[in-house]
């Protein structure tokens, strides 16, 4: 038989995980596998980043799982600052050009897999571009960012967006020793929360000594005369800066899918079956943040960006490509983030997320400790819960509170891929001991004022 080969676009956690993945399942001899990245690093933790430039990591490199040559020991083509152009998928080939040299070559494969991730959403703002702003995807993002840190003269800082990334880089920032002010374009930060829930992230960053300020529509990027970043400016307001942060979010990197006819989603990410292959296409795959996955809770496709998923993706391709089997069901929504000593975690649907389905919902909202009250330490967190009307079924959970509080949504996203009730939920045999949790886990507190309100609400 002769030998296959698969081309992997994209050398991050999911393309490197398939890629090593099928390497474990299939020999050299049996499946060539060569992998493109563009960037100067392969398999690293981008989530890691703000932690770096905070100095909780304290080098870049131990943001790599992986390196360029590591994998080229178990004989992977691993190409880097190799940028795919154009795929053809008639003629089961893709053209890359090294960006070193600009030499352009055709590659052919029998397998592929897009991997090509997500890239920070960039507005065309006037003064978008100009020495000073910066967004915060990769790892050369988060070095040119530091670089800029270490030489800027001025200590002002604009972090715009207030989502996961915004709310992490304002606090690498506030370590950095700037004055931060964060731009919110929404009513509260951390739109992934319900308002309500937001509202106490906002009072905590109050409190930390960053500035947030909320309905900021940012119009332009004012420069000064040397052409560096000098203010950010609203409608109404100016901000000034002497180093800005885009911190808006992120979209599928999808370009060249789209290019090549693939087919895309709602949020144009890469549509896939629960194999991860490419939908209507046997020999394509693709995974990580370039593709939209089916949210269990809601029955949607949606796009989440996480790592977890990448390397899951990149796990179930791997095997699929190599001869074995695995499929990916979907997500409930999870994510956990911190900004300085506040602890942030959602699963599943918020309130919008649920009206925009047609789900009827009630709410529950609590205040308790993480540990014993009486316990040395105890602090405060707040837990809402969302239970669907008459079923009672678990449809989110949203905490925010300090040490202990983030890792507890896990309960809530095992019981929501699970189907269970909040009824259900309040009878769970969590751990318990004083210096870990009262007697009532604040998880089932908030399952039981959840059934109360589903049988209040009746029919």
């Amino acid at each position: 038989m002769a030998m296959e080969r698969l081309v992997v676009i994209g050398g991050d956690a999911a393309g490197m995980s398939a890629a090593s993945q099928a390497r474990r399942l299939k020999g050299p001899d049996e499946l060539e596998i060569v992998a493109f990245e563009r960037g100067h690093f392969s398999s690293y933790s981008a989530c890691g980043i703000p932690y770096w430039v905070g100095g909780d990591v304290p080098e870049r490199d131990d943001l790599i799982a992986r390196t360029p040559a590591e994998h080229r020991e178990r004989a992977i083509d691993l190409r880097m600052r190799n940028e795919v152009t154009e795929i053809d998928v008639p003629g089961g080939r893709v053209r890359s050009r090294d960006l070193e040299t600009g030499t352009e070559t055709w590659t052919g494969y029998d397998k592929l897999v897009i991997a090509t991730g997500a890239r920070p959403v960039r507005p065309p703002l006037p003064g978008i571009d100009a020495p000073g702003v910066h967004g915060v995807q990769t790892l050369d993002d988060g070095q040119d960012l530091l670089t800029t840190l270490d030489s800027v003269e001025g200590r002002r800082a604009v972090v715009v967006g207030a989502g996961y990334i915004g709310v992490e880089m304002a606090e690498a920032l506030l370590k950095h020793g700037f004055e931060v002010t964060v731009l919110n374009r929404g009513e509260q930060p951390m739109a992934t929360l319900d308002p309500d829930m937001g509202r106490l992230v906002h009072r905590s960053m109050d409190r930390m000594g960053i500035t947030t300020v909320a309905g900021a529509e940012v119009a332009k990027i004012l420069t000064g005369e040397n052409g560096r970043v000098r203010a950010v400016a609203t409608e109404d307001a100016e901000y000034p800066a002497d180093v800005v942060v885009l911190g808006i979010g992120v979209e599928p990197e999808t370009a060249l899918a789209r290019a090549a006819g693939l087919p895309l989603g709602e949020y144009d990410g890469l549509l896939t079956d629960l194999a991860m292959r490419v939908r209507g296409h046997d020999n394509i795959w693709a995974g990580g943040d370039c593709v939209e996955v089916l949210d269990l809770v809601s029955g949607r496709e949606r796009h989440i960006a996480l790592g977890t998923h990448a390397n899951k993706h990149g796990q179930i391709i791997g095997s699929n490509v190599g001869g074995g089997y695995g499929t990916f069901p979907g997500v409930v929504g999870t994510a956990v983030s911190k900004v300085c000593d506040l602890e942030i975690a959602r699963t599943g649907l918020r309130e919008k997320d649920a009206r925009a389905v047609g789900l009827r919902y009630v709410t529950a909202t609590i205040e308790s400790t993480n540990s014993a009250g009486y316990y040395p330490g105890a602090a405060r967190m707040t837990v809402k819960m969302l239970a669907e009307r008459r079923t009672g079924r678990l449809l989110g959970v949203q905490i925010v509170g300090t040490d202990g509080a983030a890792k507890r949504v896990d309960i809530a996203a095992v019981a929501l891929t699970a189907g269970m009730t909040v009824e259900q939920m309040t009878t769970l045999d969590l751990g318990y001991a004083p210096p870990f949790s009262p007697v009532w886990d604040p998880v089932l507190v908030a399952a039981r004022k959840a059934v109360t309100a589903v049988r209040r609400e009746g029919i």
